[in-house]
């Protein structure tokens, strides 16, 4: 069944508000945000894993992203906390799980074919710079091709700011908030749109932390 599968559309959620459907795995929920439902089934979706709870081994085809929002997320790759940015690319196979149970951001199916570029990152450990351009925004980059660019940004509290979503954009609020468009955007908001469009966005007190993709709209990888 498709979810949100119109790009052309903009999209926005307050995910903690989507009820959780049971997956295949005992223990292992999970709120769809889109999925393109073919045979690669292209989805973005958020998954909790309860405690010592676990997928058996698999092999991503079309390639793995996500970002551990709770807990410790654990693989054949390591044992990844909160705040960990992750790339399997497709061919690659683990057999995920945590022990203590996690929570994550995840997207299935969305590399380009040819992409075999592991990344493993913890952006507790790694700095910020300020964009040149915008004021009030400090960035973390965190992958760049030809196709996308994926990073976390830092927003003053009370400023304006623009992201460029020529390419379409997706944002995912790690903290704080902000608005656009006339919806108030808190932690655990997740917002897509298409391309040829800007996001215009106001922060409030609080500032927000912002995980953004943009560039990978244009052609949409289905598998």
């Amino acid at each position: 069944m498709d979810v949100n599968a119109d790009f052309s559309k903009r999209i926005m959620l307050h995910s903690d508000e989507i009820d959780w459907e049971d997956s295949p795995m005992k223990g292992v929920v999970r709120r769809r945000l889109d999925r393109v439902d073919n045979e690669a089934d292209r989805v973005t979706t958020i998954v909790r894993y309860a405690p010592e709870s676990s997928f058996s081994p698999h092999v991503h085809t079309g390639g793995e992203e996500f970002i551990v929002l709770e807990g410790i997320f654990e693989d054949d790759y390591g044992n990844w906390p909160t705040g960990s940015y992750i790339r399997n690319p497709p061919t690659s196979k683990h057999k995920p799980g945590s022990k203590d149970g996690c929570i994550i951001f995840v997207k299935l199916s969305q590399f380009q074919p040819d992409d075999r570029t592991f990344v493993h990152i913890d952006i507790n450990k790694i700095g910020s710079v300020s964009d040149a351009d915008r004021a009030g925004v400090k960035v973390t980059p965190l992958y760049k091709d030809s196709y996308e660019d994926v990073r976390v940004e830092y927003w003053e509290a009370n400023t304006n700011i623009e992201v460029d979503a020529s390419g379409g954009a997706e944002l995912f609020v790690l903290d704080g908030g902000f608005t656009e468009s006339g919806d108030e955007l808190r932690k655990d908001s997740w917002l897509r749109v298409p391309v040829n469009t800007t996001v215009t966005a106001k922060t409030g007190d609080q500032g927000a932390k912002v995980w953004i993709k943009t560039g990978h709209l244009v052609s949409p990888v289905n598998g």
